[in-house]
């Protein structure tokens, strides 16, 4: 009987070693020679930076303070936030929030736009500084114009309003409860009634991409020329989801694409589909990325087109290999 060849044994070993190699490829993120008998192994580890021990104290105070009145919870998201203290147990705030607080996607954003216009309303009261909100403001001297909210919902009408609008939206609201802490119904009912006086109908719609204009605006710094999805409508504001969070924004910090309804859909899909455009970039996304890489993913969050070109795409794909997010 005639034995197989020797080399057909060799094959067979070398395809195993292929099998093997491949695997480990996979998920290590292996590169090896073309030569399966001397190959060179190597690791690409992307380097998240630790917490260091002032950072680590840092997180556990600001998390006291989300325990605490609205006003400090607001503030100590902000930090949370924008220094990413959660970057060595969560991807995203979002999940961050979720997990350690039990807040719903929106909440944290609530606080932290209640918290601007504490700011704001706080221009009226000289006479107080932020520790005031600590305690309970009703139990505090209610002469007119010193009366500070006391809860988030006090304030939810008033998000989205100019500042100006929103001194006289509260101090109308504290005379129409008396000279106490209005409530947000109150609150909601003056609002609605300055509203009528100077409407101006807000004429987006659910789904409608929108760019982002910063102009004089602190809060929206950084995200002048970003594309936001509305997913809410107010009368003076709307609620858009860019590629790294949900914004409430006013009428006037907003322009329409103008896109068609199929257009509208597709950028749906880019931003919110199982592997879109929103979760790719904010999954590599960190400041410990090399400027060019963070400057390139910011710009793919301000297209003004609802897909991205082949090169784009290619770009994209190869920050994702480079950091291992693609299994």
């Amino acid at each position: 009987m005639n034995k197989p060849p020797r080399k057909r044994n060799k094959a067979t070993s070398a395809a195993s070693t292929d099998s093997t190699s491949a695997a480990n490829s996979a998920n290590e993120g292996i590169s090896q020679q073309e030569d399966p008998g001397s190959a060179t192994i190597t690791v690409t580890a992307v380097e998240v930076p630790e917490l260091t021990e002032q950072e680590i104290s840092d997180r556990l105070h600001l998390e006291r303070q989300v325990e605490k009145a609205f006003y400090l919870a607001g503030k100590a998201l902000m930090q949370l936030r924008d220094r990413k203290l959660y970057r060595n147990t969560h991807k995203t705030f979002e999940e961050y929030c979720r997990e350690r607080f039990g807040f719903e996607r929106r909440y944290p954003y609530r606080l932290m736009e209640s918290t601007v216009v504490v700011d704001n309303l706080m221009k009226m009261c000289p006479n107080r500084t932020q520790n005031d909100l600590v305690v309970d403001t009703s139990a505090l001297d209610s002469s007119e114009g010193q009366v500070l909210p006391i809860n988030e919902y006090q304030l939810r009408p008033l998000i989205g309003l100019e500042p100006e609008v929103q001194r006289e939206a509260w101090q109308q609201s504290v005379e129409a409860a008396g000279g106490k802490v209005p409530s947000g119904r109150v609150v909601k009912d003056v609002v609605q009634r300055i509203i009528e006086r100077t409407k101006v109908p807000n004429t987006y719609q659910i789904g409608e991409v929108c760019q982002i204009l910063a102009k004089d605006n602190p809060e929206l710094r950084g995200k002048g020329g970003c594309w936001g999805i509305v997913n809410h409508t107010g009368e003076f504001s709307c609620t858009v989801r860019t590629w790294d969070g949900e914004y409430t924004i006013g009428l006037q910090y907003l322009k329409s694409y103008n896109y068609l309804p199929a257009e509208c859909e597709q950028m749906q899909v880019i931003c919110d589909a199982c592997g879109g455009l929103r979760l790719r970039i904010s999954r590599v996304y960190s400041d410990s990325l090399e400027e060019t890489v963070k400057s390139l993913l910011q710009s793919l969050g301000k297209l003004n087109r609802p897909y991205l070109t082949a090169v784009e795409e290619k770009l994209l794909s190869l920050i994702e290999r480079e950091y291992s997010v693609i299994n």
